[in-house]
């Protein structure tokens, strides 16, 4: 029988293989203890708040197959593992859609200012009726600008067409099919800051975009816009958001990903009242969140089998 690692416990009604050693303690495994545990492993599970580098590579000589329950796979060397001939699967697909419904509650809730009127009433704040109480802005008849329009970012736009939004994207590639679904246009980086009321961002970490949207991309962006990630934190410069949003360039942002996560309760963002953020929740959903664990799965036993992964990674 293989020696299978898991990182996490799975969601309740989805079972690792048999035989399976699973990290039952609270939050992530240490890496000590997963470079001890990998020794002889042939299968690993793991989360996104694993490193799997080459560290652990060399501390699992026997390593067939890393399937990690995420679509993002900035965590995992996936050259390295290639180099090794250890297959690498992911879950895209199956978090679309919850991901892209948390980013649109992430955007309304923020433009509309939900959070501070629930804060006002908890606090007693709430007194009579006053005609320039908490007033935010619209999504309809505005410009969402879309950064990264895969698969999470085309469910985004599918959503803001419904609002009556007008809709802009950038990313590597033009996506002809998407432009003619929705009339979504094409624009490069700074023209889609520079036309957009509120931009979201919805593509992956790398070298290439990490800290994308730094103190001059933010310059760009218009008065009262508003910025939405639920990508991966290290898209954004927070110390440069931080003097951003308080320069009203963005004028709100709503963060469901961080750098560092957790972010520290003292960082300057989480007390500014015109950022709202979240604890990376953009998949958690009971449904989605157990499709995940039931793909990782899946592609932990293919490739242990020699079969191909439903869900390799490109």
């Amino acid at each position: 029988m293989a020696r299978i690692v898991v990182t996490r416990r799975l969601p309740a009604g989805v079972q690792p293989p048999v035989g399976s050693w699973v990290w039952e303690g609270e939050g992530p495994i240490p890496h000590g203890v997963l470079l001890e545990q990998v020794a002889e492993a042939e299968g690993l599970l793991c989360m996104l708040t694993d490193t799997i580098d080459e560290e652990l590579l060399d501390a699992a000589p026997r390593l067939r197959v890393v399937s990690q329950m995420a679509v993002g796979l900035d965590n995992v060397d996936v050259e390295a593992c290639r180099r090794r001939g250890v297959a690498v699967g992911h879950t895209p697909d199956v978090l679309t859609e919850t991901t892209a419904d948390t980013a649109f509650a992430l955007l309304a809730a923020v433009v509309r200012r939900i959070p501070e009127g629930r804060d006002l009433v908890r606090s007693g704040g709430w007194g009579e009726w006053d005609p320039e109480l908490l007033l935010g802005g619209d999504l309809w008849g505005t410009t969402l600008g879309i950064v990264g329009a895969g698969r999470i970012g085309s469910a985004v736009a599918r959503r803001a067409a419904g609002f009556g939004m007008h809709l802009l994207y950038t990313g590597r590639r033009r996506k002809p099919h998407l432009e003619a679904e929705l009339g979504i246009a094409y624009r490069d980086l700074p023209g889609l800051l520079s036309e957009s009321d509120h931009v979201v961002l919805s593509l992956p970490l790398d070298d290439d975009t990490y800290h994308l949207i730094d103190a001059e991309a933010l310059s760009r962006m218009k008065e009262g816009s508003t910025l939405v990630n639920v990508a991966r934190g290290g898209l954004v410069d927070h110390d440069a958001l931080v003097e951003a949003l308080r320069r009203g360039r963005p004028a709100r942002a709503a963060l469901d990903v961080t750098e560092p996560e957790p972010i520290p309760p003292d960082h300057p963002l989480v007390g500014m009242p015109n950022c709202l953020i979240v604890p990376h929740i953009g998949s958690a959903s009971v449904r989605t969140r157990r499709a995940m664990a039931e793909l990782a799965v899946a592609n932990l036993v293919a490739g242990l089998e020699g079969r191909p992964l439903p869900a390799a990674a490109t």
